[in-house]
C-alpha cells in the first residue's frame, strides 16, 4: 500500500506541480519586459543574426516565453508532462539510465525545430524548459524513491 502511494504522489507532483515549476521559470527567464503602458519606454535591444550579420529588433513575444516560441514548439506543455512522468518514473524503478532515454527522444524529436535557429527564443524555450522539467523530474524521484527504500 505504501509504495503505491508514494509511486502515485511522486507521479502526481511530478507532472502536476512541474507544469507549475517549468511554466514559472519560462515567465523568469523571458527576456522581454512587461507591457506597462505608464513605464517610459527604453530603447529596444538589436540582436544580430550570426548568419547575415544583420541586426533585428526584438519585439515582444520573441523570448523563450514567447509567442512565437511557444509557436514553433507547439505540444510542448504535453511532452513536458510526459517527459517527467518518465523520468520521475525511471528513478522511481531504480534505472537511472532512463533518464538518457528520455532526453535523447526529446532531442531527436525536437531537432527539425530547433535546426533552423532563425528564433533565438524557441531554443532558449527548448533548453530552459528541458532543464526546469528535468530538474524538477528527479526532485520527486529521487525523494520518491528515497521514500521508497526507507
Amino acid at each position: 500500500m505504501w509504495t503505491t502511494v508514494v509511486v502515485v504522489a511522486a507521479l502526481a507532483v511530478s507532472a502536476g506541480l512541474g507544469w507549475v515549476a517549468a511554466a514559472g521559470v519560462l515567465r523568469l527567464a523571458d527576456r522581454t519586459p512587461p507591457a506597462d503602458p505608464a513605464a517610459v519606454p527604453e530603447p529596444e535591444p538589436v540582436e544580430v543574426d550570426p548568419g547575415t550579420r544583420r541586426g533585428r529588433r526584438r519585439r515582444a513575444g520573441d523570448g523563450p516565453d514567447g509567442d512565437r516560441a511557444r509557436a514553433r514548439l507547439r505540444g510542448g506543455t504535453w511532452i513536458g508532462v510526459l517527459e517527467r512522468l518518465a523520468v520521475t518514473g525511471t528513478l522511481l524503478a531504480g534505472e537511472p539510465g532512463g533518464v538518457a532515454v528520455v532526453v535523447a527522444i526529446k532531442g531527436l524529436g525536437r531537432y527539425p525545430e530547433l535546426r533552423g535557429g532563425d528564433d533565438p527564443g524557441v531554443s532558449e524555450r527548448f533548453v530552459i524548459g528541458t532543464l526546469a522539467s528535468l530538474v524538477w523530474a528527479g526532485a520527486a524521484g529521487v525523494l520518491g524513491r528515497w521514500l521508497l527504500t526507507r
